[in-house]
């Protein structure tokens, strides 16, 4: 053999050799989400490009049917880490013990309002609010409700579509909204109301928005979604020119909206425990943090990141409906309980309530 064709073959050996060297020292994490979780492409190649560790991004459906899957698979993790569950469900999984504790560095520079995890099992990513949004068009010559009470009259009969507690985090936040602000003895009512009101019960927030909300083709001009929501429509907008405001709007009605926020855990029983945390310390970190409101129309967790500018139209709630974790632990399975009775078995509010 030539010796300068020797010296291209022994070349070639050496860079394949190399590859799967590179190969075999990578790790792959996998990260368990809801079917909203998204995050900006050059990012994640430039975090894998640094760490040498293969993201693998696995859909759970919604945030509750996520954390279900997570709880049930605990003894054999189908995921290295979690994100989105909220404080709605965090202290559910915080019972079920399926989290790994890990203080980041960079909880520094987080909203301390956001630190409710003392124990550092979960750790906040982002916040909004869960909120009302209705469709301008069909309210152009029509009223709109002004109270919660109101949107179970006849008048808005067959409008509304929300998601079912049992299995979505902003159906679930909706129903504590209405506990905040009507009270033990009141939410049940009303949700008895809107039942016979025609209010449909879907499992999640993509099936009510996309395929029940009447922005995208369904027949409810009402609809339990975020107060980004509008800001979202408008920035997916393709309409030439672009519109001067969203086509969506949000519906603060008094105590109807209710603050969230999310969190990013580490699965027990992971094998890959520091890479683990390297994506925890990445995902709070500020760049990823400035991109997270236009890949999942949410709020950072870091209180130095920047908004975009079409975070003007992700008006905040006036008076925001609030729980606290507390409350929410000690009651929350038997609310929904409750809410099932009434909404799905057709029970009425009064008996459900004389059994407790």
């Amino acid at each position: 053999m030539h010796p300068s064709n020797r010296n291209l073959a022994f070349g070639l050996l050496f860079a394949l050799a190399n590859l799967f060297y590179v190969q075999a020292q990578q790790t792959t994490l996998t990260v368990l989400g809801h079917d909203s979780f998204n995050l900006e492409k050059s990012l994640v190649a430039q975090f894998e490009r640094e760490s040498r560790i293969r993201l693998r991004f696995l859909k759970g459906g919604d945030a509750g049917e996520m954390l279900n899957k997570a709880i049930l698979s605990r003894g054999a993790p189908i995921a290295d880490v979690i994100y989105g569950f909220d404080n709605t469900l965090l202290s559910r999984a915080l019972q079920a013990d399926i989290l790994q504790p890990y203080r980041s560095a960079g909880l520094a520079g987080l909203r301390p309002e956001l630190l409710i995890d003392q124990t550092f099992r979960a750790t906040p990513v982002d916040f909004g609010y869960v909120a009302l949004n209705y469709d301008r068009a069909p309210f152009q010559n029509r009223p709109l409700p002004q109270s919660l009470l109101e949107l179970a009259t006849p008048e808005f009969a067959r409008l509304l579509v929300v998601q079912n507690p049992a299995t979505s985090s902003p159906g679930l936040a909706f129903l504590l909204a209405t506990v905040a602000t009507l009270g033990e003895q009141r939410y049940l009512d009303f949700w008895e109301e809107l039942r016979k009101n025609g209010v449909r019960v879907v499992s999640g927030w993509s099936e009510a928005y996309y395929t029940h909300f009447t922005r995208a083709g369904g027949d409810r001009p009402l609809v339990v979604s975020y107060s980004t929501s509008p800001a979202a429509e408008l920035y997916y907008s393709e309409a030439k020119p672009k519109p001067s405001q969203p086509p969506t709007a949000n519906l603060f009605l008094p105590g109807s909206a209710f603050f969230q926020v999310e969190y990013v855990g580490i699965l027990k029983g992971t094998r890959n425990l520091r890479a683990a945390q390297r994506f925890v310390d990445w995902i709070i970190s500020k760049p990823v943090q400035e991109s997270i409101p236009t890949q999942m129309w949410v709020y950072p967790a870091h209180r130095e990141a920047r908004l975009p500018e079409v975070f003007r139209f992700a008006e905040i709630p006036p008076q925001p409906a609030r729980l606290t974790p507390q409350q929410i632990a000690q009651n929350r399975e038997r609310w929904i309980r409750e809410w099932t009775q009434v909404v799905i078995q057709g029970q009425s509010a009064e008996a459900v309530r004389a059994r407790r």
